[in-house]
């Protein structure tokens, strides 16, 4: 019973409410009459021990549940109650039918009396394991809420604390039995606690858990900001009525901060690869210097400013200033004169008010004075294009003077908090200054921010320097420079690629050498070596056009043959302003001397890593030379075909199956030929060196130009060489479709087991559509059978090849078409895609970056609404 109401009637009983610890308990009773059989036979006693009170009337006790070992032991007790005698303990008890002990009941026995005023018991039962049971949870209970590490409370269901465990109390101060009856409230400002109340409420209501609640406060005593991740959860009682809410508390401050940290950092980091993407993609010094601001505001700051020196602007060929020298701060008249290229804000209607001019009199009236404070620089606008200069005492003239940043707070009144002053350094030159603001309310400068601010500056510098010295050198040097081979180490799919380049010397001035490695669709690979006929600056003009027309026609996926072809047109072109045809003309009717005449030698070959198939095709250039495994090097028989620029003649292929391990060498004359020997003994000295392939590639290449006589200086060296490594077999899946409408599905099954067998079930969504649209397409439009061809390298291809002629093409349906948008599909999804002409018909193809690599961002809703 847990509750006696009184009532105006007197004393009304009520049941126990659910979850009462007899349903726990569940205590079982049952009487024995005058002569020891059993009279009265509980419900809970059929529970406890299994027989029905029909099979338990009448009999006896002893005899029927207690094993027979005890039995003797059993009668003296039942005798001795019967006497009046009270009796407790545990009693092994058995079932009906078995011999073995079924449990042991913990029993109470209380002499009683019949109406009669004879002797009887009453027996109360407990089951001995549901009081074990009942003992275990709750020392389990006590162990977890009051040795957790975290904050644990439970609520009542009027929200209030009914229990706190110790670690609570010790951020929160008191005893645990001190926080019983509080709310939240108490604990929380009043944001955030009707946030947490609410919570409450909806966990108790509701039923549904809470989990990760980020709670801000801060404990008593403390001012410092306190991060915290609460869980919330019903607690029920053991028939399934709610009781409260359990509550637990985790401090993840030092996680919260951290997280700042990394945010920050990977912030900083973003625009560290920002500003290497935008800053100095010109060589004009205010564009570079408004580059440098569209990345810092507002990503970095909130204001910014850049001032050059003006010598540096107007040309001068000594350098603006070196550190610690007095060239950059005029002792007599502060700093040397800057000019203000650039301002930014992102705060709106306000000027950058950093850095006022002073008068030289001025300042040196202040030293003369004995003035030594630091004039802030906080003290007037600098408008665009002005030439001023700094106070010498002011943080702005120390920045420069010393090449160091400077952090200088915002004046009482000011829109800006703090500025950071940073000297603009590129090869110990001090060529300028930035000046980062931050205005009040936005997060301070930290040390990490004066890192990156002062990386920001220095590479901005250094562009700037660099656009300083391109100023100064002839224009001949820029058009070599740009004329020069692509940096970096090149890739190829089923490739291993090295290459060399040695310049000629300055006495033979420069030549028109290149070589190209150039990826095409379906991870195959474009190899190209040329060399323009000549020397000097034409020949080198000639070169950088050529190899730009090549990778140009390369990228329209043309066989070999027909590179050439078109290279030749060109070549004939370049030495008329109107191209080949107005060269033609020159020539027809005024006669050769009226337009330059270029001619070139050029190797294009291109290999498909999957066939191990290599495709050559020659413009009068020495041919290629092949290494297998095993074998000598022997020199490949390409048609040697006449040089770009001569016309009339058509090139031929050849396609060469490269084995694993081949050794393929692409090279320029300079190499093998000189004054000193003929072309054919350079020829052999060049097998010969390749005779041991094993070795590493860059070793193979070392070795030839330290074998050769690589330093006569008459000429160029270039050098590409290529070891075959074609894509193993389980890297690619090549499946033959029938051309009927259930094909489609079936690319699909085939693509999605192939992906998942690479382990990429990322881009099976993705795959799976476009391989759908791809083969739609052939069907629809394409000829004859279908193929569909998976490539995994660096990147993931697909290929689907029909017999049709027609190259698909691009369109933007109109509204009210059905379809017409699958390719606007397959270019928003891909990181590229296209198609290609085969000898049976074209091949449509899309490409993936793997995800592990840089993954491809997903479209926008504006790109997805734009094919409608």
């Amino acid at each position: 019973m847990s509750e006696i109401p009184e009532t105006a009637s007197g004393v009304v009983w009520q049941s126990s409410p659910p979850g009462s610890i007899y349903d726990y308990i569940r205590v079982a009773s049952f009487s024995i009459g005058p002569d020891g059989l059993v009279e009265q036979w509980s419900r809970r006693a059929v529970e406890l021990f299994g027989v029905t009170a029909e099979d338990a009337m009448g009999k006896d006790p002893v005899e029927a549940f207690m094993p027979a070992d005890l039995r003797e032991r059993g009668h003296r007790r039942v005798k001795e109650i019967l006497d009046g005698k009270e009796w407790t303990g545990l009693v092994p008890f058995r079932m009906p039918g078995e011999d073995r002990p079924h449990g042991i009941a913990e029993m109470y026995v209380m002499p009683s009396e019949t109406a009669s005023g004879r002797r009887a018991a009453l027996c109360i039962v407990v089951d001995v394991r549901a009081l074990r049971r009942i003992e275990t949870d709750l020392a389990a209970s006590q162990a977890i809420f009051g040795q957790s590490p975290f904050g644990f409370l439970l609520f009542g269901t009027d929200l209030t604390v009914k229990r706190a465990n110790r670690r609570f109390a010790a951020v929160f101060g008191g005893s645990a039995e001190d926080h019983r009856g509080r709310s939240v409230h108490d604990y929380l400002p009043r944001a955030e606690a009707d946030r947490m109340t609410a919570a409450l409420r909806r966990v108790l209501e509701t039923g549904e858990s809470v989990a990760d609640l980020q709670i801000v406060g801060a404990a008593p005593g403390s001012t410092d900001r306190r991060q915290w991740s609460i869980n919330l959860y019903r607690v029920h009682s053991g028939t399934g009525r709610p009781v409260g809410v359990a509550g637990l508390g985790i401090d993840v401050t030092r996680r919260h901060n951290a997280a700042r940290e990394a945010a920050n950092a990977r912030r900083n980091l973003a625009l560290l690869n920002e500003a290497g993407a935008r800053i100095g993609n010109s060589l004009d010094l205010e564009a570079t210097a408004r580059e440098l601001l569209d990345v810092a505001v507002p990503g970095f700051c909130d204001l910014a400013a850049v001032d050059l020196y003006q010598g540096l602007l107007t040309g001068d060929e000594a350098p603006p200033g070196r550190m610690g020298s007095s060239h950059d701060v005029g002792y007599g008249a502060g700093s040397a004169e800057l000019r203000r290229v650039a301002v930014a804000s992102a705060v709106s209607d306000t000027r950058v008010q950093v850095g006022r001019p002073r008068a030289a009199g001025d300042d040196a009236a202040a030293r003369a004075a004995g003035a030594d404070r630091e004039v802030c620089c906080d003290e007037g606008p600098i408008e665009v294009g002005s030439v001023h200069r700094y106070p010498f005492n002011s943080p702005c003239a120390g920045a420069l003077r010393t090449g160091r940043i400077r952090t200088v707070p915002g004046a009482d009144g000011s829109l800006v908090q703090s500025t950071l002053v940073v000297p603009m350094v590129a090869h110990d030159t001090v060529v300028g200054l930035v000046q980062f603001s931050r205005a009040k309310g936005s997060e301070p400068f930290g040390e990490r921010d004066r890192a990156l601010a002062v990386e920001l500056a220095a590479r901005a510098a250094v562009c700037i320097d660099n656009a300083r010295l391109y100023r100064r050198e002839h224009e001949r040097a820029l058009i070599l420079q740009r004329s020069l081979l692509p940096p970096g180490d090149p890739e190829a799919a089923g490739l291993d690629i090295a290459c060399r380049y040695l310049p000629g010397t300055a006495a033979t001035e420069v030549g028109g050498d290149w070589f190209d490695v150039i990826q095409l669709p379906g991870h195959r690979t474009a190899l190209v070596v040329g060399d323009v006929m000549g020397r000097g600056l034409r020949a080198a003009v000639a070169m950088g056009e050529l190899r730009t027309a090549v990778r140009t026609l390369a990228q329209l996926d043309l066989e070999p043959a027909e590179v050439l072809s078109h290279l030749d047109e060109i070549a004939r072109g370049l030495g008329a302003p109107g191209g080949a045809q107005q060269s033609a003309r020159a020539h027809k009717a005024r006669g050769p001397e009226l337009s330059e005449v270029y001619l070139a030698t050029c190797v294009y070959a291109v290999y498909d890593p999957v066939t191990r198939r290599c495709t050559f095709a020659n413009a009068g250039h020495l041919p290629p030379v092949l290494v297998e495994p095993g074998e000598e090097a022997l020199l490949l028989d390409v048609p040697p075909g006449m040089p770009l620029g001569v016309g009339g003649e058509p090139f031929e292929e050849v396609e060469v199956e490269l084995p694993e391990g081949a050794l393929l060498a692409l090279y320029t004359d300079g190499l093998v030929e000189s004054r000193d020997h003929p072309l054919d003994e350079g020829l052999s000295a060049f097998r010969s060196a390749l005779s041991n392939p094993g070795r590493p590639l860059e070793d193979v290449c070392d070795h030839v130009l330290s074998t050769l006589d690589t330093r006569h200086g008459e000429d160029d060296i270039a050098l590409l060489m290529a070891r075959i490594q074609g894509l193993p077999a389980e890297a690619v899946g090549d499946w033959r479709l029938p051309r009927e409408p259930r094909s489609v599905g079936r690319a699909r099954e085939l693509a999605r087991a192939q992906l998942t067998a690479w382990e990429l079930e990322p881009l099976v969504d993705t795959v799976e559509l476009l391989v759908s649209e791809l083969v739609t397409n052939a069907l629809r439009y394409g000829e004859g059978e279908i193929r569909l061809r998976l490539l995994r390298d660096r990147t993931l291809v697909c290929e689907v090849w029909d017999a049709g002629l027609v190259q698909p093409r691009r369109r933007r349906a109109k509204d009210t078409d059905e379809g017409g948008r699958g390719l606007q599909l397959v270019g928003l999804l891909s990181a590229a895609w296209g198609s290609r002409r085969t000898p049976r018909g074209k091949t449509v193809w899309f490409e993936l970056p793997l995800p592990d690599g840089d993954g491809l961002a997903e479209p926008t809703v504006d790109q997805l609404l734009s094919m409608f």
